[in-house]
């Protein structure tokens, strides 16, 4: 883990003049680590509730340019599959009583919090983004936490973000057969056994072993390799890779991927 040259403090006391107003992006960063789907989270350690890594929209900035530079600044990567998938709008979503406590833990010096633009009603573009895990660099800004979290262990976190990744689960469920989840996820060399976990943890259900390899299979993207890994038990797990010049041709067709 990286530090990196951020002050919360100084940013929420005066960096108002080029954002624009009321407007956040908030984005929902999956990866795969030792079996299991992990979210990357992030806290403030003088307020200590975990939250989707996020920020706010420079005036002179693209949406989605400033979905990539939060990205960027969390994971290290500068080229991550990014997708905008839902636009979070409701009167309410923004907690002002949980952004005052924050406000009321920094030092404001002569400004009132009551005052302050982070007490605003915000609406949120979601994102979420396939990193592979051993490629991330993570950084943290000076007083703040970020970390893993496997996807069933989410604490409660702030303001709507819960919602955001049970809405960005929903929409890559029904998106599944369009998207290279497995491709961005797993490392060159895989186990079937990784593929499958990604799609029953998507899913929320077991899937049947060999129907399963078989499907994949059946597709043509992926390889079958004369390699083996004992990563997964005692007994040897045959290895697979993608085939990138097939799965590259098919990403840029109007056929699913995967059925």
């Amino acid at each position: 883990m990286k530090t990196k040259d951020f002050d919360t403090r100084d940013f929420l006391q005066t960096g108002v003049e080029d954002l624009l107003p009321s407007v956040s992006v908030d984005c929902v960063i999956f990866g795969f680590h030792e079996g299991t789907l992990k979210i990357l989270l992030n806290k403030f350690k003088f307020h200590g509730t975990w939250m989707l890594p996020g920020g706010f929209v420079y005036k002179k900035e693209d949406v989605d340019d400033a979905a990539y530079r939060i990205l960027k600044s969390r994971t290290g990567l500068d080229k991550v599959y990014l997708e905008q998938f839902h636009l979070f709008g409701n009167h309410n979503r923004t907690n002002i009583q949980e952004n005052e406590k924050i406000l009321n833990q920094i030092d404001m010096g002569s400004e009132k919090p009551e005052h302050h633009w982070f007490l605003n009603r915000f609406v949120s573009v979601g994102y979420y983004a396939f990193v592979e895990y051993s490629k991330v660099e993570v950084y943290t800004a000076d007083g703040e936490d970020l970390r893993w979290h496997h996807i069933d262990e989410i604490p409660q976190l702030y303001s709507d973000h819960n919602k955001i990744i049970e809405k960005a689960i929903l929409t890559i469920r029904s998106q599944i057969g369009n998207i290279p989840i497995g491709y961005e996820l797993l490392p060159e060399k895989f186990a079937m056994t990784e593929l499958r976990i990604i799609y029953e943890t998507i899913f929320n259900k077991k899937l049947d072993r060999r129907n399963f390899q078989r499907k994949m299979l059946s597709t043509g993207l992926i390889n079958k390799l004369d390699e083996t890994s004992k990563k997964w038990g005692i007994k040897s797990a045959t290895l697979f890779s993608f085939n990138k010049e097939k799965y590259e041709h098919a990403k840029d067709s109007e056929n699913a991927l995967f059925d």
